[in-house]
This record gives structure tokens, sequence and C-alpha cells, in this order.
């Protein structure tokens, strides 16, 4: 009967915990409303192009920190999960995720396909133009003897060189995935169309048609068509390289939720390729983003709000009219009230204080974590050296590489570093291996325990730390104009991320004017004035 009831127990809680899963996964696969497709602000998304933006997508960014006990234990992993899944769900798991991904991949190298195609059709054209003749009426063309072996070896260096300056202008590493489509390049891309085209064109008509014997103008007329390539070639130079160059506004980057801001100087440039600009400074310039310090101020917040009351004035304004004309201990309950009150407002008054002195005692506390760690360190160091000096009196099985000797001396110091980080709310930032690699590499370079511990002693940049503690690859871009719109003062757009946004702000650079004022170098001469009472 016990056994029964058990049972039905367990399949009433996996029915309710299918219909909750199947609940919830309708609530996922719903449309979005209407609501928020009518928002004035325009979300576009823009990444990195690198090896680790399917991984990004595929496993999303969280904030749960990493096990930080590992200068005490290690802890195995186990296959053992609260979750269940039936086959279905595992079979239908990975289609789900493959295929956004394959699609973006597909569309990321779609530019570079149709600039290989273009590349490639710029340079066959000329030959084109050479060997056609040659191979449909050979026996009907005029020798043009030196001036065509001239005009061959012109054409064969300029579309040498124009190889050249395309593998280096076009044929780059993408640093982004722009949203939108670059106009400048769509504007080259359709001016060389065209150019190809008219070529093309005039070649079918006066050339193909007429069946002209004049070796000579054909061989002219390929080579003007690599000149104006050229030509085009030096045009994408200036719009894309050469005009953004000059300082036109400077942009006011704030991350949103500690405030840090910096300030770049920027050329003329459209949003997202500002946006691109300000993100690869951000991961440069920007400390890292460490969310547990915010969690601490958010739950110390919380802790002086739980600890005061909010009172319904009206309410209580009626119940103690109603107490005041019904009891008789009337004074009492109202001196009891107000003394409330009062303690409430003394409360209040001293939050600055308790918050001052809870600040005082962590900074005591990083000062004396922060002291046993250098002493910690220089004595591990000093241990190294010791090793160094005895490495010549050893046999060659006893000689340690750098890693090991890494290994061996940093359970010396990993308990005063584990505190510290602790203490310091880093620990989510760098991991056992990151450490002792660390530690390996002061080693082979013969640095100092200052130099080791300048990496924890100081958040430096993102780019600092190892690449799990880098938020997503993933980047929102929201911006009220056009992302393909050219800076202007006063432009302002986000670029969010799951756990923080960089406002920007944008403001054009005053024009300067400088006058002159000319100083004869003559004119420096000074007089000398003596008093009677004046001692010289």
């Amino acid at each position: 009967m016990d056994t029964d009831s058990v049972h039905s127990g367990q399949s009433h809680q996996s029915r309710g915990s299918n219909r909750h899963s199947e609940r919830s996964s309708r609530e996922r696969h719903k449309p979005r409303s209407r609501d928020g497709s009518n928002r004035s602000d325009k979300n576009v998304t823009i990444s990195t192009t690198s090896a680790h933006t399917a991984g990004a997508e595929q496993t999303p960014p969280t904030t749960e920190p990493q096990d930080d006990n590992w200068a005490e234990t290690t802890t195995a992993v186990t296959g053992t999960s609260d979750h269940s899944l039936s086959q279905e769900d595992l079979a239908g798991f990975g289609k789900d995720s493959e295929a956004p991904v394959q699609r973006q991949s597909w569309l990321a190298f779609l530019p570079l396909a149709l600039t290989l195609l273009l590349g490639v059709l710029v340079l066959v054209t000329p030959l084109a133009f050479l060997l056609l003749p040659q191979l449909l009426w050979p026996e009907r063309l005029q020798a043009c003897g030196t001036a065509c072996e001239g005009l061959f070896l012109s054409l064969a260096f300029k579309l040498l060189i124009l190889l050249l300056a395309g593998w280096a202008v076009f044929l780059r590493r993408p640093r982004a995935a722009l949203p939108r489509l670059a106009i400048f390049k769509a504007l080259l891309a359709l001016l060389t169309l065209l150019l190809l085209l008219s070529y093309w064109l005039f070649f079918g008509v006066r050339i193909l048609d007429s069946q002209d014997e004049n070796y000579q103008g054909i061989v002219q007329f390929a080579v003007s068509l690599v000149d104006a390539l050229l030509f085009t070639h030096y045009l994408a130079v200036v719009l894309l390289e050469v005009r953004h160059l000059q300082p036109c506004f400077c942009l006011c980057v704030i991350r949103s939720t500690d405030g840090e801001r910096r300030h770049y100087n920027l050329g003329q440039l459209s949003i997202q390729r500002a946006a691109v600009v300000v993100l690869e400074q951000y991961y440069k310039d920007f400390s890292v983003h460490n969310a547990a310090l915010l969690t601490a101020a958010k739950s110390r917040t919380a802790k002086h709000l739980a600890a005061l009351k909010v009172y319904n004035v009206d309410a209580f304004k009626a119940k103690l009219k109603t107490y005041l004309s019904d009891c008789p201990g009337s004074d009492g309950g109202a001196s009891q009230s107000r003394a409330k009150m009062a303690a409430a407002a003394r409360h209040k008054d001293t939050s600055h204080s308790e918050l001052y002195y809870e600040e005082a005692d962590h900074e005591r506390r990083v000062r004396k974590r922060r002291a046993r760690l250098v002493v910690a360190v220089e004595e591990a160091f000093t241990h190294v050296q010791r090793l160094q000096e005895e490495e010549k009196k050893k046999p060659p099985g006893d000689v340690m590489d750098p890693r090991e000797a890494a290994q061996a001396i940093f359970p010396s110091m990993a308990r005063a570093l584990q505190k510290y980080l602790r203490t310091t709310r880093q620990q989510h930032c760098h991991t056992m291996d990151s450490i002792q690699t660390h530690l390996a590499f002061c080693i082979t370079n013969n640095m100092t325990p200052k130099a080791f511990l300048e990496s924890y002693l100081s958040s430096g940049p993102t780019l600092q730390y190892g690449r799990e503690c880098w938020q997503a690859l993933q980047w929102t871009l929201v911006s009220e104009a056009a992302v393909t719109s050219p800076l202007r003062d006063g432009t302002e757009f986000q670029l969010k991320n799951a756990d923080f946004s960089l406002v920007v702000s944008t403001k054009s650079i005053p024009h300067l004017k400088i006058s002159e004022v000319y100083v004869h170098p003559k004119s420096h001469k000074f007089v000398l004035l003596l008093q009677s009472e004046t001692s010289v």
C-alpha cells in the first residue's frame, strides 16, 4: 500500500514536471508582441568573426562564478544531473542549435566569396581581351611588333600591382561582422561592375562584331582598362583607409554598471564602424567587468533597506484616531508610536556611518591579505632562486623545467593568494591553471615577485584575462538612427551585452582658430630702476 502511494506520487510529480516543461517550451516559441516591434529604437547585432562565435552562441555566458576552492580541494564532476531529457529531446537538441550557426557562418563567408569572384573577374577581363582575337580571327590580325611587346610588359606589371594592392586592401580578415552593408564597399563594388560591363559592351560591339584587325589598338584598349581599375583602387584606398584618419568627433564611452568612462577621437565613420572601434578600444582600455563587486553593493543596499519599515500614513492616522477615541491610555500609545518613528529616522541618518565603517574594515582586510600574499610570494621566489643556484650540482634527471618549478612552489603561496582574491572578489577571473601558467612565464623570464603580483594586485584590461573571463562576444547595437548613417554631433547609441551596456555619446571637435602675434627678438630689453634706499 505504501509502495503504491509512493509510485503514484512520483508519477504525478513527473506528469506535473512534463506539463511545466511543455508550457515553458510553448512560452519560448510564442511570437513577440507588437508593442516591442513598434519601438523607435533599432536593434541590430554585431559580433566578432572568430572561431569562438559559434561556441558563444551554443553556450550562452553565465554570471555564475567558478569553484574558487582550488587552493584547498579538487572536485570531480560526475554525470549525475537533476534534469531529465527524453530521447526525442536529445534528438532535437542538436538540430535547433546547428541551423542558426550554419546559417550565420554561411552569411559570414558571403562577402568574402563575392569579393573573390569580383577580383577574379577583374583579373580575367584584360587577359580575355587579348586572347579572344587570337583565338577567333588570328589570320586577319596585323602584327604590331615591338610596340605590342612593350604594352604586354606594361600590362603584366600593372596586373601584378593591382593584384597585390587588392589583396592588401580587400582580402584582409574582417575584424567584426557588421549588422548592415558597408556603404562605401558596396559603392566601389558597383562602380567596378559598371566599369567592367561598359568595357565588355564596347569590346563586343566595336571589336568582336567587326573583327577588328588592329591588334595594337586592342592591346591599348586592355591597358586602358587596367589603368581605370588602378584608379578605382586608389579611390577605394581614399574612401576606406584615408578619409577617417582626421579626427572629427569625440566619443564618450560609459559603462552602465560602474560608470567607468573613456574618450576617443574618431573621424568620419558610420555608426556601425564606430561601434567596432569602440569595442576594440574597450577590450584594451577598460578594466575587466567584475560583477561580484556590483553584487556586494546591491546586497549592502538591500540590507540597509530591509532594516527600514514603510508605513501607510493614512491608515496609521485612522488607527491612531480610533485608538485615541476608544482607549483610555491614548497618551502611552501615541508616545510609543512617536518613539518608533524617531528610531527609524535615527537609523536612516546613521546609515552612512555604517557604510563608512564597513568600507574601512574591508580596506583593512585587503591590506592584511595583501601583506601576507607579498611575503608568501617573495619566499616562494627565494626558493626558485635557490634551485637555480644548485642546479649545476644536481644530476640531469633532477633538473626541472619552468612548469615543474611553478608547480613545486605554487602550494606555498596558493592559500594566501586565494584569500586575497576572495577578499577582493577576483576569484572568478583567475583559475589555478592560469596562475600556474603566469608563474611559469615569470620564472622563465627571470621576473621579480613584484612583476608576478602586478596582475593580481591591480585589475587590468579585459584582454589580460583568459577567454572564460570575457563577456559574450555577441553585442547588440541599439541606435535610433540608421547604423549606416555617418556620425554627427549629438549622435547616441548603445552597445548591449548580457550583463551591461556601453553608452556612447558623440560631440564634434570644435573648429580651432589660432591667431599670430609677432614678437621681435630685440624687444626683450629691460631697465633696472634703482632707488636711494635700495641695497644692490
